[in-house]
């Protein structure tokens, strides 16, 4: 027949405790509970298994056979317990963060020193990350979060992972510092994208959404931009901007002050990029996870209004 581990696990207590009742009292049951449990077992094992006396309970022999089984359910058992305790609490201290390189370096930093100050034992890591990549790596697990940029379309994710939108990244046009249009405009005044027809562009390289909003957006203002050159970064293309080789569209929050450099904001409707984060729907088990997207919307708007 195939034992029953519960009747196994009855039979250790029994053992260990040398009674019913210090068996019933662990397992939560009473004595006359316990009594019908055992009469159970014996008429299943066909063998008796417990001898009472007037000084408690011992074991058979055939009930200590089946006890040593019922130890090693029992120490399995609180193994089991004691692993997932170790494991909920590390996950609950767990925060594992992907994000391109604007959002790592402007607006992690303060939120993870605020999180680090709240809890000094969290168990923190930050893997740079192409947006493009970022839902793949939430939905195999390998991130907690992840925070990603898009241009023209939403954040397409399966019903299991949430977004929230962080920041609206406006684009604005980096000029090289002496350029006649920098010139006539003062920091304030936002250029018509159209008054840059005939420049020579630096651009980002086809392929990436991000030359897919730039395209978009010059045929919307009328005209076909030439490009001098193709750039895998905005940190490129502003220090090629910096040489005096042409202009670039860059998002306010990737500017780097490259030398020989300005920028100025477009005229509305000024295009600009969103950034999201992304996460499980379900984050009961890592709850870091909502407190530090709450940190993150906090220096998101403090980034927003200095620039509103």
């Amino acid at each position: 027949m195939l034992a029953d581990p519960r009747q196994l696990r009855l039979l250790a207590l029994i053992e260990r405790y040398g009674s019913l009742s210090g068996a019933a009292d662990v397992l939560g049951l009473t004595p006359a509970a316990v009594t019908q449990q055992i009469a159970k077992a014996e008429r299943d094992f066909r063998a008796p298994l417990v001898l009472r006396g007037p000084r408690g309970a011992t074991l058979t022999t055939a009930g200590a056979v089946l006890a040593a089984r019922g130890r090693v359910i029992d120490e399995e058992t609180d193994r089991a317990s004691a692993e997932l305790a170790a494991l909920l609490g590390h996950l609950s201290l767990r925060l594992r963060i992907g994000a391109f390189q604007a959002a790592a370096l402007h607006l992690l930093p303060p939120a993870l020193t605020a999180l680090r100050h709240r809890h000094p034992d969290a168990d923190l890591s930050v893997a740079d990350l192409l947006s493009e990549h970022g839902v793949e790596e939430v939905t195999a697990g390998r991130l907690d979060m992840a925070v990603v940029a898009t241009w023209d379309a939403d954040v397409a994710t399966p019903p299991h992972l949430s977004v929230r939108e962080l920041l609206r990244d406006p684009l604005v046009v980096v000029l090289p510092d002496d350029h006649p249009l920098a010139l006539q405009h003062p920091p304030q005044a936002p250029i018509g994208l159209e008054r840059l027809r005939d420049e020579a562009w630096v651009t980002i390289l086809a392929g990436h959404a991000a030359r897919a909003q730039f395209d978009r957006i010059t045929a919307a203002a009328g005209f076909t931009p030439k490009m001098r050159f193709q750039a895998g970064s905005y940190d490129v293309a502003q220090a090629l901007v910096g040489t005096g080789i042409g202009v670039a569209l860059v998002s306010r929050l990737a500017l780097t002050g490259a030398p020989g450099t300005t920028h100025r904001a477009l005229a509305p409707p000024a295009p600009h990029r969103r950034l999201h984060a992304v996460t499980p729907a379900d984050t009961t088990l890592t709850p870091l996870v909502g407190e530090f997207l709450d940190l993150l919307q906090d220096v998101a708007r403090d980034i927003g209004s200095t620039w509103d």
